[in-house]
């Protein structure tokens, strides 16, 4: 059997062509700025198509594309694919990053301080849509191009709220009578979700060379205040919240043959925080 070159090579992404979604949010321009380093091509996919063409210029309009996308429709995923195939001619690789988080989010997020007895359906559908329904139809229209190259990678970003329920309590401001922010129910299922997911399509695509994992993220700081990184920083082992720059280095481990050997698992980096 040939050993695996566990140099620099087996992080190399030269000229693989990644589609990222979600690519114009915190954490998507992070990825797309390592993912551009380590010399893939990337499609940046996002609803919001201004902010997305702003990161694809920044790194080079030779190497990356921007494609406004509304992962929730069909036929807006199957343009995304279209116009990949047509720059590019392959798709090596998958980053299911779109998603609906009213923390960070707060534009997407009326109602944000509902608790569960009486949040809105609508808004748990919209949650289902984006975060879950979302990375299907991805998964669902990249599969026939991933098969007919034997080879292609998928990769679902989670959340800790995924493998636990949230602490309700750090969202809950000194001296508040009712907590001005509750994290809500669609958040965590629609997480959790994703990794049930990830364990499907690994097993479903086993012996094609299509590979799949999930990546569970903790908080990232994005000028939150200091109560707020007070109560969370004192649930994490190591202390503090991720940069926003941390999260994409593990990523690019995913999508290289680095990671191989690696499908249906779940990477874990919240510092500690689902260890307690």
């Amino acid at each position: 059997m040939a050993r695996m070159d566990c140099g620099n090579r087996a992080f190399d992404l030269r000229n693989r062509v990644i589609i990222l979604t979600g690519g114009a949010g915190l954490i998507g321009r992070n990825h797309a700025g390592v993912l551009a380093e380590a010399g893939a091509r990337i499609v940046i996919a996002d609803i919001d198509g201004k902010t997305a063409s702003q990161v694809a210029a920044k790194h080079g309009m030779d190497r990356c594309m921007a494609v406004e996308t509304d992962v929730t429709d069909p036929a807006s995923v199957r343009v995304l694919m279209d116009a990949a195939l047509a720059r590019f001619g392959r798709i090596d690789g998958l980053v299911n990053n779109a998603a609906l988080d009213p923390k960070c989010d707060p534009l997407n997020s009326p109602g944000q301080a509902v608790g569960f007895e009486s949040f809105p359906l609508e808004l748990w559908l919209q949650g289902l849509a984006v975060n879950l329904t979302g990375p299907f139809l991805c998964a669902q229209a990249v599969a026939p191009f991933m098969l007919k190259q034997r080879r292609g990678v998928i990769v679902n970003v989670s959340s800790i709220y995924g493998m636990v329920g949230p602490d309700q309590g750090i969202y809950r401001k000194e001296g508040e009578a009712a907590p001005s922010f509750v994290k809500p129910p669609v958040y965590s299922a629609t997480k959790a979700g994703l990794l049930g997911l990830t364990r499907y399509l690994a097993a479903y695509f086993a012996g094609t060379g299509i590979r799949v994992n999930a990546f569970t993220l903790g908080g990232v700081y994005n000028g939150h205040d200091e109560e707020f990184v007070r109560r969370y920083t004192a649930r994490v082992p190591l202390g503090r919240m991720a940069a926003e720059d941390e999260y994409s280095q593990a990523l690019r481990f995913l999508l290289s043959d680095a990671s191989s050997y690696m499908t249906g698992a779940n990477l874990v980096l919240d510092g500690g925080w689902t260890a307690w």
